[in-house]
């Protein structure tokens, strides 16, 4: 695929929120380089108490310390807070104390972007300067055209919104016929069921039945099977448990990935709030995996509102909570990314 250059601030600006999916708010995104090249990109909130800044400033080089090729950075600050003519910019305390611990990791920052709700400008510049341009110039930037171009969006915000679903009694029952013939079967017969029904949709080009979904669904219910099934997601021949905490070598087939996004999103339209756990946790988990900490947080909280004491969502959004990154985004070849960039 044909690489591209990001020459302007609006350009910065189209990247970073195709990169993520939606328009940061509240938050500070980093983007880290080696020469000329992009790493990886960190969007984390900005912090909300004075007096937090060191800590706040050694969490975040933590996360962009994990690209080890990094050498610089440039960063964007998105607040609807006002920059004040004659008064330090927003956040000002956070910035200088990034700045002191990256010098510690010999990265430097090369640039950064102060992102109003309606103009951005260098974060440097002194505020009511000419240097402030209309946010919407980022609707015509190159890179926001190839973007589109090549299917990709924006969003608003990265609030999830789940696909709607109706007559819950019908389609409980029948996931309940579908686990009682699993629960008729052998351990190993019911996996290799299981795993051949998942294996025939992530190969297929087209959605399932509904019957195929329900049947999905009622797999998914069975702690065994259900981690077998998202192991096989990625596409790769290794240990299941290196698959599952995202550390092998080789990179996951992504395109593969994201299609079982999609078929876990139109089967859990398909089925109730009673089997729903299993399925919204299994996305979460994707997205951990893409390294989209707050999506991911956001679909166990779901999965937890549909069944608190479903184990699986509490431990993976503990796990997430304390800042753990999935291993493929530690390594700039297996880590998702969405297009190639210079």
């Amino acid at each position: 695929m044909e690489e591209l250059t990001i020459k302007t601030p609006a350009d910065v600006l189209s990247f970073i929120g195709h990169t993520l999916g939606f328009w940061p708010q509240e938050s500070l995104v980093c983007i880290t380089l080696h020469e000329n090249s992009i790493g990886a990109t960190l969007r984390i909130d900005l912090p909300q108490l004075p007096g937090q800044e060191l800590p706040y400033a050694r969490t975040v080089a933590h996360y962009l310390t994990s690209d080890t090729t990094a050498t610089s950075l440039l960063f964007a600050i998105y607040t609807s807070e006002p920059s004040q003519p004659g008064q330090p910019k927003p956040h000002a305390a956070t910035i200088a104390a990034l700045t002191g611990v990256l010098a510690e990791q010999d990265i430097t920052i090369r640039d950064g972007l102060f992102v109003g709700d309606d103009t951005f400008s260098p974060y440097d510049d002194e505020p009511g300067t000419a240097l402030a341009l209309p946010v919407t110039d980022t609707q015509t930037s190159a890179i926001n055209a190839e973007f589109i171009y090549r299917g990709s969006a924006v969003q608003p915000t990265d609030r999830v919104t789940l696909p709607a679903t109706g007559q819950d009694e019908a389609k409980a029952a029948a996931v309940e016929q579908h686990m009682n013939a699993i629960r008729n079967q052998t351990d190993g017969k019911a996996i290799q069921n299981g795993r051949k029904l998942w294996a025939d949709m992530l190969n297929s080009n087209s959605f399932p039945s509904d019957d195929d979904c329900r049947a999905l669904v009622a797999h998914l219910q069975f702690p065994g099977i259900r981690d077998r099934l998202i192991a096989d997601i990625p596409g790769l021949d290794e240990p299941m448990q290196n698959i599952l905490f995202a550390q092998t070598d080789s990179a996951p087939q992504w395109s593969r990935v994201e299609w079982a996004q999609q078929l876990l999103l139109h089967a859990y339209a398909r089925t109730s709030p009673e089997h729903a756990a299993p399925v919204l946790t299994t996305i979460g988990y994707i997205n951990w995996w893409e390294g989209r900490g707050s999506k991911a947080h956001q679909f166990l909280q779901l999965a937890l509102d549909t069944d608190p004491a479903y184990r699986l969502a509490r431990l993976s959004d503990q796990m997430i909570g304390s800042g753990i990154v999935a291993g493929w985004n530690m390594n700039k070849n297996t880590a998702y990314k969405a297009l190639p960039f210079d």
